[in-house]
C-alpha cells in the first residue's frame, strides 16, 4: 500500500488501514456499554539519534493482557507479538516527534444487551503525534473533586476499562470548570486516590508518599518507574499508604505521574500553596532523571526503551497535540 506524506495508519480488523477508514457501528457493544480495555504508551523522539524510543513497551502490554483477561476479552497475541505489531505500525507511520500509542481491545458485536457472554472480541491499534497532556511549563493547580473514585468492587480503577473513564471525565471536567488544571479524587473512605487520570505523590520530610494499590489506584507504570528511580538514584524511600486530603496541604512537594502527565509539578491544591509553589528539589531531580531516560540519554536504563528502528524512511510528522 502506498503511503502519502500525511498518512497515519491503524491496525484494524486484522490489517493496516488508513486511520480515517477504521470505523465501528453505532450498535457496537463497547460503544454502548463501555466494554473495552486500552493502554496508553508513549514514544519519545531523540533528534540526535534520529530514533523514536518507546518507553516500557512490553510492560504496558503485560498489564494490558491482565486487564483484558479480567474483562473476559481475548486478545489472540502474546505481549511480545503485540510489541512487534506496534513496531510495524510505527515504522509505517514513521513519526519524527513524540508519539502516543493506543491499543484497544473491545466487545465488538453489534447487538443490544449488556451481557458479555458470546460477544465477539476485537483489537485495534493506532498512534498519533502527541505533546503534553497537562501543562509542563508551570506548576499545576489541583482541586479536590466532589466525584469519588469508583470502588474496586464496582469498576476497578487498577484496570484501564473504557467505561471506568466516565468517572475520570466527570472529575476532570469539574476541575477545569472550576478553574483548576486537574482534579484530586478521593475514595469512599475519604482517602486520596489519584488525579483524574494520574498517580499522585507527596514529599514530606524527604520521603515520598503515595496512595497504596488497595486504595483503588491505577497501578501505574510511570508510578513504578518513579518509585524505583527515587530509591536507586536518590536513595529516597517511598511509603505506600492511606493519604488524607489535608496531607496535601501540609506537603513540601506534590507531583503527578502518568504516561500522559509524565512527571508534573503541582503548585497548589484547593488554593493552598504547596511548598513555595514551585518545583521542589526532589520533584525536579525525578523530572530530570525521567526525561533523560525516556529520551534515550541515560545508558543505564536503555533496557526500558524499545527503538522503532533508525533508517526506516522517516518523514516529518504533524505538529504534536497540545
Amino acid at each position: 500500500m502506498a503511503q502519502s506524506d500525511s498518512q497515519i495508519y491503524c491496525f484494524f480488523q486484522g490489517e493496516f488501514v488508513p486511520l480515517e477508514e477504521a470505523k465501528v457501528g453505532v450498535m457496537t457493544h463497547a460503544l454502548n456499554y463501555g466494554t473495552g480495555v486500552f493502554e496508553g504508551i508513549r514514544g519519545y523522539w531523540n533528534q540526535e539519534a534520529q530514533e523514536l524510543f518507546i518507553f516500557r513497551l512490553r510492560d504496558h502490554y503485560l498489564r494490558f493482557l491482565k486487564n483484558t483477561a479480567m474483562m473476559f476479552i481475548t486478545v489472540p497475541r502474546t505481549a511480545d507479538e503485540l510489541v512487534d505489531l506496534t513496531l510495524e505500525l510505527l515504522r509505517r507511520d514513521a513519526f519524527t516527534t513524540d508519539t502516543y500509542i493506543r491499543p484497544l481491545a473491545y466487545k465488538s458485536s453489534e447487538q443490544i444487551g449488556v451481557s458479555m457472554e458470546g460477544v465477539r472480541d476485537a483489537f485495534t491499534l493506532f498512534a498519533v503525534p502527541y505533546g503534553d497532556y497537562v501543562p509542563m511549563d508551570r506548576p499545576l493547580t489541583l482541586g479536590v473533586s466532589s466525584w469519588l473514585r469508583s470502588d474496586d468492587n464496582s469498576i476497578p480503577g487498577r484496570a484501564k476499562v473504557t467505561g471506568n473513564y466516565v468517572n475520570t471525565a466527570l472529575a476532570k471536567n469539574e476541575a477545569v470548570r472550576n478553574g483548576y488544571d486537574e482534579a484530586v479524587v478521593l475514595n469512599r473512605n475519604g482517602y486520596v486516590v489519584e488525579g483524574s487520570a494520574e498517580n499522585i505523590f507527596l514529599v514530606r520530610d524527604g520521603v515520598l508518599i503515595t496512595p497504596s494499590v488497595a486504595d483503588g489506584i491505577l497501578e501505574g507504570i510511570t508510578r513504578d518507574t518513579i518509585i524505583r528511580l527515587a530509591q536507586e538514584e536518590l536513595r529516597i524511600p517511598t511509603v505506600e499508604r492511606n493519604v488524607a486530603r489535608t496531607e496535601l496541604y501540609y506537603s513540601d512537594e506534590v507531583f503527578l505521574t502518568g504516561t500522559g502527565a509524565q512527571v508534573a509539578t503541582v503548585g497548589s491544591v484547593d488554593g493552598r500553596i504547596v511548598g513555595d509553589g514551585k518545583a521542589g528539589p526532589i520533584t525536579s531531580s525525578l523530572q530530570s532523571l525521567y526525561f533523560d531516560i525516556v529520551k534515550g540519554r541515560n545508558p543505564k536504563y536503555m533496557d526500558w526503551l524499545t527503538p522503532v528502528g533508525a533508517g526506516r524512511g522517516i518523514r516529518a510528522a504533524p505538529a504534536p497535540i497540545s
